[in-house]
């Protein structure tokens, strides 16, 4: 061999190696890697099984099992419309090049999945690819339903198919180009998607796997918390710990104890999905509210419990950008504390402070406290700025009590300062938001 063969040869051995070392890089490692105990597959597994139904429906019809596992998996949330039929598509998810609208998954044979074979559906679930054989978008999130059991899967499929079908054609997505080509999804599936069902750890108890297998196959918790790579892909090398989704700020779930939740109680933790609300820790709002209503509210309590353990056993990570402590309550002049703001003081005195008070701690219901919640303390106020825009819809406590929208009330302007008032008042660090950034958050939120 010649030395210019040689030195090619070499050279695209370098380009091959570097390019291998650069997608094992961008791909990073699974969901349970962390978890680094011997997996084996489930039909060796010879614990209780982590997937299926609680033990209270291990008799039930494989329709009410199906019921069961689709709230689990927070199927309506994605696919019902406000003030549309349940599952029958038409949510947007605005994305940075478009808009991209939920479908039909009622067994209407034209508009939704009435054609799907079971292969159909596991494929769907699975792998991201349509009865047609067009490929979906990761807003769909196979990549973690991929590790849903077949039965599940299937089960889930048969509640589906026990509703009424309704002809409901899905509205046509905005995508720009290149991002509207959908055959392209082949490669990010290739590289993102590790299709591959569940496997248990031999070293954790059942509970541990029942909550692994819950919050990562179905509950799809990473969907939320984990940031994504430049790929829009899971970035697992900082699992749980926050990021920002359709305008919210899902927050660090870690087990870090300064802005995770490694300091909050299991009962604490019971209560918040349980409910949505937990003393001393705040109120879901957003899509966290939502995943409360139609999945974790409608959850066996063991099944809860099970959810904490697992979460108990991610590995901390610090959000830097969160304080190591957040702020007691304020005081309870209105004349003291908080930065100089008069704006934002005159639309918090105007429409605020009869729920919310002005120490944070409501004399309305526990449900309005503001003082310890991670909304107010977030130095960014996203979630502050898009709770007063959009209100919260609370339905799952004992003493629920919704906020009403102010987004059509108030300018952008007006938002900003308001926010900005909030976090200085009751939160560790104010805010600085401007009417622009409450614009562009108005822009982000699904519909």
């Amino acid at each position: 061999m010649s030395a210019a063969a040689r030195i090619v040869l070499s050279v695209a051995a370098i380009v091959v190696v570097a390019l291998v070392a650069g997608l094992w890089i961008i791909r990073g490692p699974g969901p349970l890697a962390f978890a680094d105990g011997p997996k084996i597959a489930l039909a060796d597994y010879h614990g209780a099984s982590p997937t299926g139904v609680p033990a209270s429906l291990a008799q039930a019809s494989l329709v009410e099992r199906g019921a069961y596992l689709a709230k689990a998996a927070d199927c309506e949330a994605c696919h019902t419309a406000a003030g549309g039929k349940s599952y029958t598509g038409g949510v947007g998810f605005k994305l940075p090049f478009g808009t991209l609208y939920s479908t039909n998954i009622t067994p209407d044979r034209e508009t939704g999945i009435g054609n799907y074979s079971d292969q159909d559906f596991l494929n769907a679930v699975h792998r991201g690819i349509r009865h047609d054989g067009a490929r979906l978008y990761p807003a769909m999130p196979f990549a973690s339903y991929t590790t849903m059991s077949d039965d599940d899967a299937l089960a889930i499929k048969a509640y589906l198919f026990s509703l009424p079908p309704v002809h409901a054609p899905a509205p046509a997505n905005t995508l720009t180009f290149p991002f509207n080509q959908r055959w392209a999804m082949m490669f990010w599936s290739a590289l993102f998607n590790r299709d591959s069902r569940f496997e248990p750890d031999i070293s954790k108890s059942p509970e541990w796997n029942r909550g692994a297998y819950l919050a990562e196959a179905l509950a799809h918790c990473g969907e939320c918390h984990t940031p994504r790579n430049l790929a829009f892909a899971l970035d697992n090398r900082q699992k749980f710990a926050g990021a920002v989704t359709a305008g919210w700020r899902a927050f660090n779930i870690t087990s870090d104890k300064a802005t995770g939740v490694g300091a909050w109680r299991d009962d604490d933790l019971i209560a918040y999905l349980s409910s949505g609300h937990a003393a001393g820790h705040g109120t879901a709002s957003g899509p966290m509210a939502e995943a409360v209503d139609h999945s974790f509210s409608q959850m066996a309590s063991e099944d809860i419990r099970a959810i904490v353990a697992y979460l108990r056993s991610v590995p901390p990570v610090t959000s830097t950008d969160l304080p190591a402590t957040l702020a007691p309550p304020a005081p309870a002049s209105h004349k003291d504390g908080g930065a100089p703001n008069a704006r934002g003081k005159m639309v918090f005195e105007g429409a605020c402070v009869s729920c919310h008070g002005w120490t944070g701690e409501s004399p309305v219901s526990p449900v309005a406290t503001l003082t310890g919640a991670l909304a107010v303390n977030d130095p960014a106020a996203t979630n502050v700025a898009q709770i007063v825009i959009s209100g919260t819809r609370r339905n799952t406590a004992a003493d629920a009590l919704s906020m009403p929208a102010f987004g059509n009330a108030y300018s952008d302007d007006e938002i900003a300062a308001v926010a900005n008032y909030v976090t200085a008042r009751f939160g560790a660090k104010g805010s600085k938001l401007t009417a622009q950034d409450v614009a562009e958050l108005r822009k982000q939120v699904s519909q």
